[in-house]
């Protein structure tokens, strides 16, 4: 069992930047990888980034590229989510994920699927106010 363990939400005015922090418990796997999910209230779980561990190869949804950067430290199991330019659209819960698989699978869209996750972390909030 893989605990993950988020922190660094808060307030932030539009424009201002945050950092979440994702830790792992453990991480004994190769074919992990992490992802970062927010999810708004009545809509679906989506994913905005993702790391496959092994290989540091990087993922992003087009509603952040250019404004979230996924990164990690592998010695310690933590990964990062750097968000800039924050807008009032990113206000949400954010929940960082672990699964596992073959980084083709993991490259073709499993890397965003919610029910490939096999680990959820309980959620931070961030809101981004006007």
């Amino acid at each position: 069992q893989v605990h993950l363990v988020e922190s660094g939400g808060g307030s932030v005015q539009v424009g201002g930047s945050l950092r979440l922090t994702c830790t792992a418990s453990e991480n004994n796997y190769r074919d992990a990888y992490v992802s970062w999910f927010r999810q708004a209230p009545g809509k679906e779980r989506e994913a905005v980034a993702s790391i496959y561990i092994s290989i540091g190869r990087l993922l992003y949804h087009d509603s952040v590229k250019g404004r979230f950067t996924i990164s990690q430290d592998k010695p310690k199991n933590t990964v990062y989510l750097e968000m800039d330019n924050l807008k009032p659209e990113d206000t949400t819960m954010y929940y960082c994920a672990m699964g596992r698989g073959p980084v083709w699978n993991w490259y073709g869209g499993g890397g965003f699927a919610a029910n490939k996750v096999i680990y959820w972390g309980q959620g931070t909030q961030v809101t981004v106010s006007s």
